[in-house]
């Protein structure tokens, strides 16, 4: 009877013992040793376990393990090397008792993986062969998971000589695993504020997967990259650390595209790419897209680039397509080849389809040293100028097809110090065009009525151009042309002066002369000009445009006579009523004025200045008191006012009334 008591009261305590155990969990730390062993003996990688451990039993065998560190033992470095902070996992009770256990759910709570970047390829350690099992074969329903779930991962990359650290936050992943082996994976990310979702399908054949091909579908949704959503599919096949991806097919957005790839991870990772497209749309980043006219003068940005990351990655690429859209820019075809080894890229492009034209050259990116360098060698055949303007630089004034020769060099961290770094040549040719929505013979007829602040344009305004061509010399930022030519119909112009593309200045002196008859440039006759130089500076969206007055008094004589001839040609008769359509397609403003009353303003005009040159041969009495008056000037003709008295405005009084100055 004592024994049936002590038996009873110790299954009492077991049972107590139990239910106690059940509710607050079985401390399992004397498993931390055995699990430490199967990790490392399975993946070869240490683990370390620093935080607590513990096992329930009830509903189902629950393992909880906190603050885990894996590892290679043999690398001194621990810059590679995963950390999780929790992991939980559910496991059938019944599955444990059959040694194949079968975990429902992992949970893997803020894993960060850290990656080293490497400069350098290093060469493929020799794998060694994997233990064999005691029956000769892989034991394929020795460990079965059916749900994984990652929570807040976080993926750190860094190269500790160069001070390099970037990162990519928010990693959740939902991963699912059928009894057929299909796997499902759906998941998100983001880069600061560049959020992408991706979904990846895989039938995984039987272990061990070397050398096996894996169909695998993926989708990809990432708007700072892509324009549309990807869907892809590929069979990918593994080969130690290099994947390789053939029977490459997909769709991005509406267009198809097809080839293969490959990624060698062995160290510095290499990338291996041939892509064909039928449209690829490739969204900008936000800091390259170019600004709107509103924002146009605002200076460049000082913000680092991201260009030395091209120093972590070696790439073999070819790309094709029928259409390709980088940012607002559209070409079609074309055919790109591009490497990148130890931080030296280059890009070749040949018969690139630009805006119904052609283009060809080459584009260097060294980042190899702490400053990067930047080459660009192009030749433009055809090309529509408006279009390409456009969208390269928001910049819409002209219009006609555009042949250039581009040689330029450059080095710098951002967009400022690339700019200022700028040197190089450019030759460029606009030919069968016009000047949109400014009316060149226009704005010459109001420099003699005052100064100009800005282009004046207007939206229905057009100077047609036969041919604009100039050559630059670029140094430092500021490019200057000596041969600045403009032939049209009814306006020619020639000058020089310098672009401050720093400051977003120009600064130039032309020569503008306007064609007086319907005759244009084949006439016999030379075209009018202003009579001297004009100035065009300030902020290339608005500058200042006036007569250069100095230049009258360089050389009197020629300066009367051109004045002269512009009395006769621009305000003579009516050609005032007349002049503002000459500059081609746009309005005039002066086309409702009557014949009579612009022959009376011409005739004026002509009359002072016929006045002008005759005050001009007066003698000056402020150097000679004594001196007799002058003589009588001859009878005035018909056309002629008669000559000034001796109280007439001086000269320079007369230039200001000439010019509204």
């Amino acid at each position: 009877m004592k024994a049936l008591k002590i038996a009873g009261a110790a299954i009492a305590a077991v049972i107590i013992a139990a239910v106690l155990l059940l509710i607050i969990g079985i401390p399992s730390g004397f498993l931390t040793s055995t699990i430490k062993d199967q990790v490392e003996r399975e993946t070869g990688y240490r683990l370390t376990i620093n935080g607590a451990t513990k096992i329930g039993l009830w509903p189902s065998l629950h393992v909880t393990l906190h603050d885990l560190t894996l590892e290679d033992p043999q690398q001194r470095d621990t810059s590679k090397r995963l950390t999780v902070g929790s992991v939980e996992a559910d496991v059938t009770l019944g599955s444990v008792w059959s040694g194949h256990p079968q975990v429902t759910e992992l949970a893997i709570v803020h894993p960060t993986v850290y990656v080293p970047l490497l400069r350098e390829r290093t060469a493929a350690p020799i794998a060694s062969s994997p233990p064999p099992t005691s029956s000769g074969k892989t034991d394929t329903k020795a460990f079965a998971i059916d749900h994984v779930t990652v929570t807040d991962g976080t993926a750190m990359f860094s190269n500790v000589r160069d001070r390099v650290n970037s990162r990519i936050d928010s990693i959740n992943a939902d991963v699912r695993i059928g009894g057929d082996r299909r796997i499902t994976i759906n998941g998100s990310a983001g880069a600061g504020d560049r959020p992408l979702k991706f979904g990846i399908k895989a039938t995984v054949p039987a272990l061990p997967l070397e050398r096996q091909n894996i169909p695998v579908e993926l989708t990809l949704e990432d708007p700072n990259l892509l324009q549309a959503p990807l869907s892809a599919k590929a069979e990918v096949r593994l080969n130690g650390s290099v994947a390789m991806i053939n029977g490459l097919t997909g769709t991005i957005g509406d267009g198809a595209f097809n080839g293969w790839a490959s990624v060698d991870l062995t160290s510095k990772p290499l990338v291996k790419v041939d892509l064909d497209f039928q449209r690829l749309a490739v969204a900008m980043p936000a800091a390259a897209t170019p600004v709107t006219s509103q924002t146009s003068q605002q200076g460049w940005s000082s913000e680092p680039t991201d260009v030395n990351r091209l120093n972590y990655i070696d790439l073999q690429v070819r790309i094709s397509a029928a259409e390709l859209n980088i940012g607002t820019a559209h070409f079609a075809p074309a055919a790109i080849d591009a490497t990148l080894a130890s931080g030296v890229l280059k890009a070749d492009f040949a018969n690139l389809g630009a805006y119904d034209g052609q283009a060809s050259g080459q584009l260097i990116v060294d980042v190899s040293s702490g400053n990067p360098a930047y080459t660009l060698r192009c030749d433009l055949a055809g090309v529509g100028a408006l279009p390409l303007l456009k969208s390269a630089a928001d910049f819409d004034k002209l219009d006609g097809k555009m042949q250039a020769k581009i040689v330029a060099n450059s080095s710098g961290n951002s967009q400022l110090a690339i700019v200022s770094n700028l040197s190089g040549t450019v030759f460029a040719i606009f030919q069968d065009g016009a000047i949109r929505g400014l009316n060149v013979a226009q704005m010459v007829r109001s420099l003699t009525s005052g100064t100009l602040s800005g282009w004046q344009e207007g939206k229905e305004q057009a100077t047609d151009l036969a041919q604009l061509s100039a050559s630059f010399r670029i140094d430092k930022g500021q490019a200057t042309t000596t041969d600045l030519n403009l032939v049209g119909p009814l306006v020619k112009m020639t000058g020089a002066g310098t672009i401050d593309l720093i400051g977003k200045q120009m600064a130039f002196r032309v020569e503008p002369k306007l064609v007086m008859t319907t005759e244009g440039q084949g006439r016999a006759s030379d075209p009018v000009g202003l009579g001297v130089p004009v100035i065009i500076d300030g902020p290339w969206a608005q500058p200042r445009i006036y007569p250069e007055m100095s230049g009258i008094f360089d050389n009197p004589d020629a300066a009367y006579a051109k004045l002269r001839e512009m009395g006769k040609g621009l305000f003579a008769g009516g050609a005032l009523g007349n002049l503002g359509n000459l500059g081609g397609t746009g309005s005039g403003g002066g086309t409702d004025q009557s014949g009579a009353l612009s022959g009376k303003l011409g005739e004026t005009l002509g009359n002072l200045l016929q006045g002008l040159g005759q005050n001009r041969s007066l003698p000056d009495k402020s150097s000679d008191p004594a001196a007799p008056p002058a003589a009588a000037p001859p009878p005035a003709q018909s056309d002629v006012a008669p000559p000034p008295s001796q109280d007439s405005q001086p000269m320079n009084d007369v230039l200001k009334q000439l010019f509204k100055r």
